[in-house]
């Protein structure tokens, strides 16, 4: 089963009432439960293959300038953008270039936010929502699970 396969899966899954499915295939057995509480859905753009380097030490990657904090946000307002799936979070589509989205960036509606690998695939995530970054909730090269929060997005 490709990793394809495996997400139209899980939105079949969040379209439907079905609680959890089990598929075994080819010796690859694959549960997938759904949650209980709504879930904000993100578009997962088709994952293209690349060869994958090997992750950048921390110390190569730049981070971002620490400065000093802004006035936080009121929290009632923010959407949240979630990761469609289980894999490992990059802000950077390649070493050496530039960030997708840092804080304070604006972001429309299919605008690339961040890339996450999964099984050797990396997949563009792009933003549902409209509106400024306002925290970057994951470091880079991390592992992320299903529909753990990436981003914090101000809409106003």
């Amino acid at each position: 089963m490709d990793i394809k396969q495996i997400q139209e899966l899980v939105k079949l899954i969040n379209k439907t009432n079905i609680g959890e499915i089990t598929i075994e295939e080819e010796g690859v057995k694959i549960t997938v439960k759904q949650k209980k509480e709504p879930v904000q859905h993100i578009v997962a753009g088709g994952g293209y293959a690349a060869p994958a380097p090997a992750p950048a030490p921390a110390a190569a990657a730049p981070a971002a300038p620490v400065a000093a904090k802004p006035a936080e946000p009121k929290a009632d307002n923010l959407i949240t953008i979630k990761s469609p799936m289980i894999g490992t979070f990059y802000r950077q589509p390649g070493p050496g270039k530039p960030i997708l989205v840092n804080v304070g960036d604006e972001v429309s509606p299919g605008k690339v936010v961040c890339i996450i690998e999964a099984m050797k695939l990396f997949n563009e995530i792009e933003s549902e929502v409209k509106g400024k970054i306002v925290k970057v909730l994951v470091d880079d090269a991390s592992p992320v699970e299903y529909d753990q929060p990436l981003f914090l997005v101000d809409p106003s």
